[in-house]
Order: C-alpha cells, then structure tokens, then sequence
C-alpha cells in the first residue's frame, strides 16, 4: 500500500489491527488503519491529540 500523501511505499506489518497508527517513512504522515477486511486496509487522516499536561 502507498502513502496517500505522497505515494511512498508504506510498511505495514501483518498482525496490524484497526486503530493502530501507520508513519509514512518518507513524509512523516501518520494514518489510523480504520478497516481490514483481510489483506485489504483503508487509512484515514490520524488525529493530532495533544498533551496537556494537566493544565
């Protein structure tokens, strides 16, 4: 499967599950696995959660 931001070849292990976050090795993206419907995946935009430190 390629990076949908910039077409790069994304390493994906087997035993990924959905929710796990996938980087782009080469753009730095990051995607959530949101199905697996055997060895087909689909990749959403993975949310940006920040910390807030208990403020």
């Amino acid at each position: 499967m390629n990076c949908p931001e910039c077409d790069a070849a994304l390493k994906i292990p087997e035993d990924a599950d959905i929710g796990e976050i996938i980087s782009c090795s080469d753009c730095g993206s990051e995607f959530e696995i949101s199905k697996k419907n055997g060895v087909n995946i689909e990749l959403k935009q993975a949310e940006n959660v920040g910390e807030d430190w208990g403020e």
